[in-house]
């Protein structure tokens, strides 16, 4: 007889200029609920395009910004977005940047949690940062309830933004190690599916598949043309250009938000020893093989 499954139990609450984890207590969990997880910059929008596609069937051209809403950001009124999360009839999915242990954990749910390699996440996250606009920071900082230091922009200095990411464990957002550690730990439970970044750049519809699957979802072999097309970085970034939201967060609008989605751009910047600094400090704060698969997209044997 196999031993009961122990599902993770929240822990504690992360609250700053950008989270206030607690939201999660008050949201009411239908049993097919989706919920996406990465820490930043790792894929988050993409994946929340993708689950999109596959659950219209490819029919919804608008991006997923506003039917999948960001539960843990703080500075949207929370009871605005559980009421829209209650209307919702279509199938619910939700994004997080939590840590397993500071989130609300349903078994009926299903989680995606997308990673992506921490010097690719340092370089995204920098553009993202440096293109906020005084708007932003006044939505973050201002909105009442704010815990901790205030957000401040950044050093236009990409190398040294990389080695004050890796100095602090991601500068002033949240702690990045333990965010990923945590997801790898539940990877075997059965409502949860990693994906990583590379692996879905490599082959989108392959991955988009395995993900159709993890969710109990059948694709029309005739949605396939505009699932992919729906989900290209270029349909996205000509959606977003279009989001007066996005013109109010980021300088640039939508097309600053969804940058150019490539990985490696720092090996024109970075030296050997620099480069194998974020190696380093992974092995530190990871498992060998969780450190493995965020730096290559690979999974050893368990």
């Amino acid at each position: 007889m196999s031993a009961p499954i122990q599902w993770p139990q929240k822990q504690r609450d992360i609250h700053n200029h950008h989270m206030d984890s607690t939201r999660w207590d008050r949201f009411r969990f239908r049993d097919d609920d989706i919920v996406i997880g990465t820490w930043a910059k790792s894929g988050t929008t993409w994946m929340q395009q993708i689950i999109s596609q596959l659950v219209s069937q490819g029919d919804n051209a608008d991006l997923a910004f506003a039917a999948s809403p960001w539960l843990d950001l703080r500075v949207m009124p929370i009871d605005e977005v559980l009421s829209q999360l209650e209307a919702q009839q279509h199938r619910r999915f939700v994004k997080t940047h939590l840590p397993v242990d500071a989130l609300v954990f349903s078994p009926q749910a299903k989680y995606i949690y997308i990673a992506r390699d921490t010097r690719d996440v340092v370089w995204s996250m920098h553009h993202h940062h440096l293109h906020f606009t005084p708007q932003a920071y006044e939505m973050f900082n201002n909105t009442p309830g704010r815990a901790g230091p205030p957000l401040l922009p950044p050093t236009e200095d990409i190398r040294a933004y990389y080695h004050e990411f890796l100095d602090t464990d991601a500068g002033q957002f949240w702690p990045f190690w333990s965010n990923v550690q945590s997801w790898w730990d539940i990877r075997g439970l059965p409502n949860v599916l990693l994906v990583h970044f590379n692996n879905l750049r490599a082959d989108t519809q392959a991955e988009i598949s395995r993900i159709a699957d993890f969710l109990g979802i059948s694709v029309n072999a005739a949605s396939w043309p505009q699932i992919l097309e729906h989900c290209s970085l270029a349909y996205m970034r000509q959606q977003a250009a279009q989001s007066e939201q996005m013109q109010a967060v980021f300088k640039g609008g939508g097309s600053s938000f969804i940058n150019k989605g490539t990985n490696e751009r720092w090996r024109e910047v970075l030296s050997a020893a620099e480069v194998q600094k974020a190696d380093e400090i992974a092995a530190r704060n990871l498992s060998a093989d969780c450190a493995h698969w965020l730096k290559t997209g690979t999974m050893t044997a368990r």
